[in-house]
């Protein structure tokens, strides 16, 4: 079969491109209307590097946290849980490696943020949506009920995120209930139950967050973890609260949004979700688009703009055309047909609640962990002090082999806890 010619032009820009496509231009907007001034982001398009001194291995880090009876447990995981993150993951890896164990790094941090929270006697709590974007390979952690979606460059959505809202989530209804709590409507006294599924005691609507010391030991920070790697067509991510999803879909979302560079998307969207009934709680939105890194052009003024000067530019990007509406004109289906498959690969995905799990598989394990460190909190431990964390605190059966990774007295505790374990009585 005869082989189809393909124009000169493709050919070049092919060449070109894939001597560019390492890393790609990550671009990022963001928009808030305030009610109770508990939603916090953190944006960081240049958030460090993973080894020290050298630009090309650097990484973004994008982040919601939605707080929750006042702003103090959002204030606080903004601060501390990148820098837990980076304390969890070795020095000295691949970049593979690195890859690899971000979803063990983000659970240890998420779970070190928590303890540290609570030790601190901070009663609030707080949603958290984190994203880590190392050149093509997107990494998503997530609890509560904030979300996370990626539009890639031919249209299609992929979820990155896990809703943990009781009232979307069967398997945690019965997590919770299974260990002892019970999960159920308000219920006003003489009259009918009202609102969305509750965990009681507490009364708190998520199965999942940090901090909420006060409602109970089945309220986990253990994050729901994907990750996956774009196409070098890029993509668009959208991180918002749930006073957006709570009046769009996540296609209404993205379809007010298309045509538009990121910062006014992120408006559009926000305008969009308190238009219908008005502002009724924190309202916010954060856009990153994940771009090859040529063919940039000024965004061409709207009247979204009013006074303030964007400084964030919008890609024109004629192969895979993301930016513009889908009824899209026959002058871009030459270039389309050459394109690159745009394919998102699924790299990891894990919402299991169990530490022992989301600690120690699939990750070469001493390579992965510090033997002489505690694998939530990295404190120094002693010989013999660890416990390892697949061992039954009843049983202390017998391993095979190495029994890592371990975990200090306190980190022990802090899990039996999540667990539904009880310290046995004296």
């Amino acid at each position: 079969m005869a082989m189809a010619a393909v124009p000169l032009g493709v050919l070049l820009r092919r060449e070109v491109t894939s001597e560019r496509m390492e890393r790609p231009d990550v671009l990022c907007g963001e928009a808030s209307r305030s009610r109770k001034g508990e939603d916090v982001t953190l944006l960081l398009a240049d958030a460090g590097q993973r080894v020290a001194g050298d630009p090309s291995t650097s990484f973004s880090v994008f982040a919601l946290f939605d707080g929750h009876h006042g702003s103090g447990a959002a204030i606080y995981a903004k601060n501390n849980l990148l820098n837990n993150v980076l304390r969890a993951t070795p020095s000295g890896l691949t970049r593979d490696e690195w890859l690899a164990v971000l979803p063990r790094s983000l659970v240890a941090a998420f779970v070190k943020t928590d303890k540290d929270l609570q030790a601190a006697a901070e009663s609030s709590g707080t949603t958290v949506t984190f994203v880590i974007i190392d050149e093509w390979v997107v990494t998503v952690a997530s609890v509560g009920d904030s979300r996370c979606i990626l539009e890639s460059a031919d249209g299609s959505l992929y979820h990155l995120s896990a809703d943990h809202r009781f009232d979307s989530n069967r398997d945690e209804v019965e997590r919770v209930t299974a260990w002892g709590s019970k999960v159920g409507k308000l219920n006003v006294v003489g009259g009918p139950e009202v609102g969305p599924l509750r965990c009681w005691p507490g009364g708190l609507c998520l199965s999942r967050s940090i901090g909420d010391m006060d409602v109970g030991e089945c309220i986990i920070p253990v994050p729901h973890v994907k990750q996956v790697k774009l196409s070098n067509a890029g993509g668009r991510i959208i991180i918002a609260s749930d006073g957006v999803w709570d009046d769009l879909t996540f296609e209404m979302a993205l379809e007010c949004s298309r045509g538009y560079p990121s910062d006014i998307a992120a408006n559009r969207i926000v305008n969009e979700a308190t238009l219908p009934r008005g502002l009724r709680d924190d309202t916010t939105c954060i856009v990153v688009d994940i771009l090859p890194p040529e063919k940039l052009a000024p965004s061409p003024p709207t009247k979204w703009q009013g006074k303030t000067v964007l400084n964030n530019m919008f890609r024109v990007d004629l192969k895979n055309n993301m930016f513009r509406r889908k009824n899209s004109d026959a002058s871009f289906k030459i270039d389309r047909e050459y394109a690159e498959p745009d394919v998102v690969e699924e790299i990891f995905e894990d919402g299991s609640a169990m530490l022992s799990r989301r600690l120690s598989t699939g990750y070469a394990l001493r390579n992965m962990f510090e033997p002489s460190s505690c694998a939530i909190c990295q404190f120094r431990l002693k010989s013999g002090q660890g416990i390892s964390i697949h061992a039954n605190p009843l049983q202390q059966e017998k391993m095979q082999g190495w029994q890592g990774p371990f975990l200090c007295q306190s980190c022990h505790e802090k899990k039996k806890a999540m667990e539904g374990k009880r310290r046995p009585i004296d």
